[in-house]
């Protein structure tokens, strides 16, 4: 691990992980809306799109994505689509009257729920300038492949604990009362987080 600082790359990715933001709400919507199963199988999408977006940073895809303005564009335009169709979704749901009820969590729905989570996160154009900068900045040229798939492990533990961790906790029994007696206002304030998100991808420019 010789000019590696392991510590600190787990400090960032501990921060970035942690932050408010449309995967955070995404999990914690998912959690108190179709309860705890569904809540951790987003998680899990979450945490695959993490991965891969790793991975491929680690490998240099990052820097060749942020070399080529049109690939970087090209994922904050979905991004930001994807992120206005959820902000769509949660008004429409705001704006529904009722007593919500959990919903069923049969197998075509949970692989719904899972491919949610992964296509947040692949289509978040912040993964791509996180993880690129971090390999970038904390890993020095030529480093071993055995020490990149340890950071690369030990980022994807870190983050899949924390993502998994907010499943839990918004799925509690405390969390979904709290949730039933103000879905609409908590849609609306979905809806409001999700659509900011996707006008500041949208009107982002690189440096």
């Amino acid at each position: 691990m010789d000019g590696v600082n392991l510590l600190l790359i787990m400090a960032a990715g501990f921060l970035a992980c942690l932050s408010p933001g449309p995967a955070t709400l995404t999990i914690a919507g998912t959690a108190m809306q179709r309860g705890r199963k569904a809540g951790l199988i987003v998680a899990a999408g979450v945490s695959t799109g993490s991965l891969i977006w790793s991975v491929a940073a680690a490998f240099g895809l990052g820097a060749i994505m942020l070399a080529n303005a049109w690939m970087f564009e090209a994922v904050r335009y979905f991004g930001a689509a994807y992120l206005m169709y959820l902000a769509i979704r949660s008004a429409r749901s705001a704006l529904t009257p009722g007593t919500p009820k959990l919903h069923s969590s049969a197998a075509k729905s949970l692989k719904s729920i899972y491919a949610k989570g992964l296509a947040l996160h692949l289509t978040n154009p912040k993964a791509v300038l996180f993880f690129g900068s971090l390999y970038a900045i904390a890993i020095p040229p030529g480093t071993e492949p055995s020490v990149l798939l340890t950071v690369i492990s030990v980022i994807a533990v870190q983050s899949s604990l924390i993502f998994h961790g907010y499943a839990l906790l918004f799925s509690s029994a405390a969390a979904v009362r709290i949730y039933q007696r103000l879905r609409r206002t908590f849609e609306t304030l979905f809806a409001a987080a999700f659509a900011t998100a996707s006008w500041q991808i949208f009107t982002a420019r690189l440096g």
